[in-house]
């Protein structure tokens, strides 16, 4: 079954270290509403099955009102059918009333973009909420009926410790919620945080300590009952995140808004990451999507990637015959195993190397 994202750009503030699409603009949310609305009619009929997902992201989706969000599930058809509605939000756009009414609307599950619990670490990246605020905003979504929430964590963040990290993983395991996504810090080409570092202002973190702080969340994860299943992804048993997990075992999606990548066959396509030119192109009705065919080494590759990210790893069958001595190279090493039921899987060892792992098998 197919998923819907639907890409919200609008931002209060950008945070330093973002290379999604987004916008400080926010006079054109109703323009920017009233073509994803159309866009959604327009594309009705192309996912070619029930709609099984809703994930609304960003940018910063909590900029929007409670009847927008409502706008937006109705538009796409798909509740109240759909097993999984995710909306992200921003702790410091939560109160009570906006927690109740995007439950209202139809959201089933909420992903806070918490990153740190250290108001020193908030301010560094240029969040625009505080570790207080962060705390509240998972309280008020329970207090509203919100059962199912995950939060994200950043690790490896400049001047951050061992100390403030394992802080931070205790917070969240207090908070009692069911799912985190935690990254390490990324240099994304373009951002602000990039040119600090490039400029010797920010020094990264040293990744011999991101690898400490990796394995130390995976261990203390695993010791609370959390299950890995994916390399950035701790849920409790079945709260995996439906949606997500469609990215990486191939399942058609269908993406709306500017920037937003639909992938459906072997067909990906993307829509223009500029507001006029998204707003303009859909209201008449000629929006110039780009959009490339996957070969077959594409699509072999990116099972690899893909699969190789996962808990559940890659059927061996899956891997071109050719590489099999490379498989059993990285199974001597450690760094892959190979189950009973004949998947072959990253080891913790070979999740720090993941990468290349990932480009030895590839063709």
């Amino acid at each position: 079954m197919a998923g819907i994202y639907v890409h919200i750009p609008f931002c209060k503030r950008r945070c330093l270290y973002c290379d999604f699409f987004s916008t400080t603009l926010l006079e054109r949310k109703e323009q920017y509403m009233e073509a994803l609305l159309s866009e959604m009619t327009q594309r009705k009929e192309e996912a070619g099955e029930p709609i099984r997902t809703i994930y609304i992201g960003g940018g910063t989706p909590s900029t929007l009102m409670p009847d927008d969000i409502a706008q937006i599930i109705r538009a796409t058809g798909a509740a109240p059918r759909a097993e999984e509605i995710t909306m992200e939000l921003n702790p410091g756009d939560a109160t009570p009333e906006y927690m109740q009414a995007i439950r209202k609307a139809g959201i089933n599950r909420l992903s806070i973009g918490i990153q740190s619990f250290q108001d020193n670490l908030l301010a560094l990246i240029g969040r625009r909420h505080n570790a207080r605020e962060a705390v509240e905003a998972v309280h008020m979504a329970k207090e509203a009926g919100l059962d199912n929430i995950s939060v994200d964590l950043i690790y490896a963040l400049p001047t951050q410790t061992m100390e403030q990290w394992k802080a931070d993983i205790e917070t969240a395991l207090s908070l009692h919620v069911q799912h985190i996504s935690s990254y390490g810090l990324m240099y994304e080409e373009g951002t602000t945080l990039t040119r600090l570092r490039d400029e010797g202002r920010w020094t990264p973190v040293d990744e011999d300590t991101e690898n400490a702080m990796y394995d130390y969340l995976c261990d203390r994860l695993a010791q609370a009952g959390w299950k890995h299943y994916e390399v950035s992804n701790f849920a409790l048993p079945g709260y995996e995140a439906v949606h997500n997990s469609a990215y990486w075992d191939g399942t058609p999606y269908i993406g709306i808004g500017a920037g937003a990548h639909s992938y459906i066959g072997r067909v990906r396509s993307w829509n223009p990451d500029d507001l006029d030119a998204y707003i303009n192109g859909i209201l008449a009705r000629n929006l110039l999507r780009e959009s490339e065919t996957l070969s077959e080494r594409d699509s072999y590759n990116e099972r690899i990637m893909l699969g190789l990210r996962t808990a559940k790893g890659i059927s061996k069958t899956e891997v071109r015959r050719d590489k099999d001595e490379t498989i059993l190279y990285f199974a001597r090493d450690g760094v892959l195993t190979i189950t009973e039921e004949g998947r072959v899987v990253a080891t913790r060892k070979g999740v720090h190397i993941l990468n290349r792992i990932i480009e030895d098998l590839m063709i």
